[in-house]
């Protein structure tokens, strides 16, 4: 293929060159699912919102935020990847993944996880002084989680715990202190998450079980977990809906709440006990759930005032 030219003469853009860089970016974005970022980032992003009612919060608050956040959640995932490895490549659903596969090694990935959490710590320090100080007890949340289902049945609790960091994150990141909004969306998400990550991980429970690690579909099986997920869900809306009991935000942000409910109704009738074929459907749908809260919560902010 020749190289193909771009603008005049002298502006010459090699082909051949840029694909391999292209195809190791998008190595890189699987590796740390990068499109996963739309789980925890809105949650960051409402509680600086819901900050901004009574404090100032300009571009670069909202930037740093999202580079903090970005940077932290791939520091966990490459944690995770890392951490996980050799059960990954035993396990057939797993064993795709970019160290199994041998196209990222064990010290590259180590690498980005250092890189990850020293850009996450520096987003921290440009936020303000507690957000620098907390963020390696944050990185150290984050982390445990990929450790959890070695020691403890409850490991998905502990990934609802890592992302429950997100809405008090983007409260304090604006300087937003006290109140009980932060607290009630990190409850929220944390139940939110921890119930989807159960569904989740009932498609590994003989792997697991055959490897002696530790979930709650392992503890409980799969009719039971399920039913804990759904009791989750429950929660997670109904700490949705509480945060307007604390927080004058109106009939648009009830809406959005609404919105997340049938998303979540949805997403658990596409899981039973006799079929599991469809959990990664169930699990794509939370996607949504962030953009719309974070898309109804902005326009409860901003417009419905």
């Amino acid at each position: 293929m020749q190289p193909a030219a771009c603008g005049d003469s002298d502006s010459v853009i090699d082909v051949n060159a840029v694909i391999p860089i292209l195809h190791r970016v998008r190595t890189w974005a699987s590796f740390v699912r990068f499109s996963h970022s739309v789980f925890a980032l809105p949650f960051a992003l409402v509680g600086a919102l819901l900050a901004a009612r009574t404090h100032a919060v300009g571009w670069r608050e909202v930037g740093w935020v999202v580079v903090a956040m970005v940077s932290a959640r791939s520091a966990a995932m490459g944690f995770n990847r890392l951490a996980d490895a050799a059960w990954d490549a035993r396990n057939p659903r797993t064993a795709y993944r970019e160290i199994p596969r041998g196209v990222i090694s064990r010290a590259q990935a180590g690498a980005f996880v250092v890189l990850s959490s020293v850009v996450f710590m520096f987003a921290a320090s440009r936020l303000n002084t507690l957000c620098f100080v907390l963020s390696p007890v944050a990185l150290g949340i984050v982390f445990w989680y990929s450790l959890a289902k070695r020691y403890t049945t409850y490991t998905q609790l502990f990934l609802g715990l890592a992302m429950a960091v997100a809405p008090v994150g983007g409260w304090l990141a604006v300087g937003g202190r006290g109140g009980w909004e932060p607290w009630l969306l990190a409850l929220a998400i944390g139940l939110w998450v921890g119930g989807f990550d159960v569904l989740y991980a009932c498609q590994d429970l003989e792997f697991d079980r055959a490897h002696g690690l530790r979930s709650i579909p392992v503890r409980f099986g799969v009719r039971r977990a399920i039913g804990i997920s759904r009791v989750m869900h429950a929660g997670a809306v109904a700490s949705m809906a509480a945060v307007a009991l604390v927080a004058p935000l109106g009939p648009i942000y009830l809406a959005g709440v609404a919105g997340v409910a049938l998303l979540l109704v949805y997403e658990q009738s596409l899981v039973s006990p006799a079929d599991l074929s469809q959990v990664k459907k169930a699990f794509d749908l939370n996607g949504y759930v962030g953009i719309l809260f974070l898309f109804t919560t902005a326009a409860a902010v901003y417009v419905g005032r």
